[in-house]
């Protein structure tokens, strides 16, 4: 019945995104608390790692408002950090219905926001890291780095990705700094911000302007589906591609908003989008005790053994029914079915990270061995209305199940 309404909704929902959802496409584009982190105290507990307070810092950051922009600037950027992510696509062909698959390179921006004992801590965009083959890191002092993801959170485009300590040199340490943390909520409209990041992939570049309003929404389309992104800062100071994940800065040199989208409609200027960090914050802290992942060889990779579609929030205005992934079917003797998942279930979350489709599931199981035990969030369907439940499924592997 779900599979009928899902249908019957798509065909006749336009697929196109709205005028700004397609002009702001993810994936174009005291002394004491000047050295605060975003996560100054994080409790250890399983899986996860502790995370200190940060000293990383060249310049102290006075308790006022800069004069100018450029000695903000000069301040802030060593807390900067332009990000590049090598991934491979998969893309149809025209002839025969074959495949094939082209190596992508994208830019983006990071904020170093924090450190533990082994690792930097960048935060990002989740569209800019994600499918990401290869993340490398650049400092102000122009060295690189590899990064690893540590945590993401797509539902609000957020991630935080590592890079070991024991890679960066001792003058690169002494160039970089954390940012400084500010607060959003006080921020009021006609204020003067500036924005930093990676533009076009050039390296740093400054932009100013005002904040032009607060709880801005913008629908967005990724390639694959329509993103809604509520509660934003609108500036007109100049986002372009590459600025996703860089940092907003209000006069104070307080880092108040992660830049991630702008409208680029024609006809549209100045209308730039940055994630409060007031919002922001609270889910950093828990993307930094993540445990860092990264990919694992193909050969390896978890299967779960199911084969689902996606729960359309149309549907799920309509029907009352849990925005997730529908369980078609599952496999017979696969680990869904030894986790107790039942067809009709609908999955909503794999190891705390929100998923929307298949697409969303493929994508985190890229990083998790088959053997591994992870807990998934469901809807179960049993009993008729939709209860939520958490299932620990060991992984398998593929070839097993053949």
């Amino acid at each position: 019945m779900l599979k009928k309404k899902i249908a019957a909704l798509m065909l006749g929902t336009a697929v196109a995104a709205t005028g700004i959802g397609a002009a702001c496409g993810i994936g174009f584009a005291g002394e004491e608390s000047a050295s605060a982190s975003v996560a100054a105290t994080a409790a250890e507990a399983d899986g996860k790692v502790a995370v200190e307070t940060a000293d990383l810092e060249s310049t102290d950051i006075p308790d006022f408002s800069y004069a100018n922009v450029a000695d903000l600037a000069e301040a802030s950027m060593p807390s900067i950090v332009a990000i590049t992510n090598k991934s491979v696509q998969e893309v149809q062909s025209y002839f025969r219905g074959q495949t094939f698959q082209y190596e992508s390179e994208s830019a983006g921006s990071g904020i170093i926001v924090g450190k533990n004992e082994e690792e930097l801590l960048i935060c990002t965009n989740n569209h800019v890291v994600e499918d990401a083959e290869e993340i490398t890191v650049s400092f102000i002092d122009e060295t690189s780095a590899k990064a690893t993801l540590k945590g993401m959170d797509p539902d609000n485009d957020l991630a935080v990705v590592a890079v070991e300590m024991s890679e960066i040199g001792e003058e690169t340490l002494d160039a970089i700094r954390v940012a400084q943390m500010g607060s959003s909520d006080d921020l009021r409209v006609g204020e003067q911000v500036v924005a930093i990041g990676n533009a076009l992939g050039y390296g740093q570049s400054v932009t100013t302007g005002i904040l032009s309003a607060k709880d801005r929404e913008i629908t967005v389309w990724d390639g694959y589906s329509e993103l809604t992104y509520s509660d934003l800062l609108q500036t007109d100071a100049a986002i372009n591609p590459g600025n996703s994940g860089g940092a907003l800065f209000n006069m104070e040199g307080e880092l108040v908003g992660i830049n991630s989208a702008k409208a680029s409609e024609s006809g549209v200027e100045g209308m730039g989008y940055a994630i409060p960090i007031s919002k922001a914050e609270p889910i950093l802290q828990e993307l930094m005790t993540k445990e860092t992942r990264t990919l694992v060889d193909e050969d390896q990779i978890g299967y779960i053994g199911i084969s689902g579609e996606s729960v359309p929030s149309q549907v799920t205005l309509m029907y009352g029914i849990p925005e997730g992934i529908y369980v078609e079917m599952v496999g017979s003797g696969s680990p869904a079915e030894q986790a107790g998942l039942a067809e009709g279930d609908i999955i909503t979350a794999f190891d705390g990270v929100s998923v929307k489709s298949m697409r969303d599931l493929q994508k985190r199981l890229q990083y998790y061995s088959a053997g591994e035990t992870v807990e998934m969030t469901v809807q179960s369907s049993a009993g008729g209305a939709y209860t939520e439940e958490t299932l620990e499924i060991t992984l398998g592997l593929r070839s097993d199940y053949e």
